[in-house]
C-alpha cells in the first residue's frame, strides 16, 4: 500500500493508518500478564520476573509456549479467545506478521466454537486486515472485509469498524475507491468529526480526481484539529494532483 511526491504523500498517510490502527489494537500490561499467565501454565514453574515490573516484550520461548498452550486445548474457547487476541495484538504491536498469521489459526479454532463472539470475529478481520496489508493480499482483504461485516451487523454505529471495512476497499489491488468512498461516507454519517475517516477520504476522493471535494473534506479535518499531522501531507497530494492552471 507515480510520481514520487505522491508516493511520498500516500505512504505518509497509510503511516498514519499503521500507527493509529496499531495504537487501537495495541497490547496493554494485562495483556502481556495473560500471555505470560498462559505461558506458565505449560510449564512445571512460574518463571520469576513477571511481577509489576514485567518489560513490554516477550521472548520467543514465551510466546511460544502459549502457542502450545492454545494447541493443547483446542476445544477451550476461552484459552483460544484469549491466547488468539493477545498473540495478534502482540504481533500488531511488533508489526509481525509471521506472529499475526500464528493468531490466525487460533482465532479460527475460537470461531469454530462460538461462531458470533463479537471479539473473536473483530480480532480476526483486524489480522486478515494487517495480512493483507503487509503482504499486499487481495484474499486476506476480502476475508477482513466479510468479517466486517459481520462485525457491523451487530454494531452498525461504530464508525472505526466502517471506516476499516472502507479501507479494504482503499487497499486492495486494483483499489475500488468507490467502494470506499461508499463506507466513509457511512462513517461520516455517524461522526463527521472521526479524523482517521477524514484523512482517507481526502485521498480517495483525489485518486477519483475529484479534487473539489477532496478539498472540502481536507478542510472538514482542518477544522476539526489542526494539528493533525496529515495535513500538510495531504495538502501537497492535492495540490500536485490537480492539473495546471
Amino acid at each position: 500500500m507515480n510520481g514520487r511526491t505522491l508516493l511520498t504523500a500516500a505512504a505518509a498517510a497509510l503511516v498514519g493508518l499503521v500507527a493509529g490502527f496499531l495504537l487501537a489494537n495495541s497490547i496493554n500490561r494485562s495483556e502481556l500478564a495473560t500471555l505470560r499467565a498462559e505461558s506458565a501454565s505449560s510449564k512445571t514453574e512460574r518463571p520469576a520476573g513477571t511481577g509489576q515490573d514485567a518489560k513490554s516484550v516477550l521472548t520467543d520461548e514465551e510466546i511460544n509456549s502459549t502457542i502450545v498452550r492454545a494447541d493443547q486445548s483446542p476445544s477451550d474457547f476461552e484459552i483460544q479467545r484469549n491466547v488468539g487476541v493477545a498473540i495478534y495484538r502482540y504481533g500488531a504491536m511488533k508489526q509481525d506478521e509471521k506472529l499475526i498469521r500464528q493468531s490466525l489459526r487460533i482465532l479460527d479454532r475460537a470461531a469454530a466454537l462460538r461462531p458470533d463472539d463479537f471479539d473473536v470475529n473483530l480480532t480476526l478481520a483486524n489480522a486478515h486486515f494487517d495480512v493483507g496489508y503487509f503482504s499486499k493480499d487481495n484474499e486476506a482483504l476480502v476475508r477482513s472485509r466479510k468479517l466486517y461485516l459481520k462485525s457491523l451487523a451487530g454494531r452498525p454505529d461504530n464508525v472505526e469498524i466502517r471506516t476499516d471495512l472502507g479501507l479494504t476497499h482503499f487497499l486492495q489491488t486494483p483499489p475500488d475507491y468507490n467502494g470506499a468512498v461508499a463506507e466513509f461516507q457511512k462513517a461520516l454519517e455517524k461522526n463527521p468529526k472521526h479524523e482517521k475517516t477524514l484523512q482517507f477520504m481526502v485521498q480517495a476522493l483525489i485518486k477519483q480526481n475529484k479534487f473539489p471535494e477532496a478539498a472540502e473534506y481536507l478542510e472538514q479535518l482542518r477544522t476539526v484539529n489542526p494539528q493533525n499531522q496529515s495535513i500538510g501531507e495531504l495538502s501537497s497530494m492535492l495540490a500536485s494532483s490537480q492539473p495546471a492552471g
